[in-house]
């Protein structure tokens, strides 16, 4: 465990129980999140690869236009 985890857990254990029970919630759901979004863009890469291969031949074929973050 690193130093800073370690010392997020012990301010954590100050908190009233409700609280500690509340983060510890919010950290397994985002953990489990995080695992989940890694298992599906693990089973997409092909996909993704894909993906990135048409848009790539876009850009090639002048098909694309530049990126105007005013316009979105």
């Amino acid at each position: 465990m690193t130093t800073l985890l370690k010392t997020a857990f012990e301010e954590a254990s100050k908190l009233p129980e409700v609280e500690q029970n509340a983060l510890a919630k919010w950290v397994l759901d985002e953990l489990r999140s995080e695992q989940k979004w890694a298992r599906a863009f693990a089973e997409s890469e092909d996909v993704l690869e894909k993906l990135a291969d048409e848009a790539a031949a876009e850009k090639r074929r002048g098909e694309t236009m530049p990126l105007d973050p005013n316009r979105l």
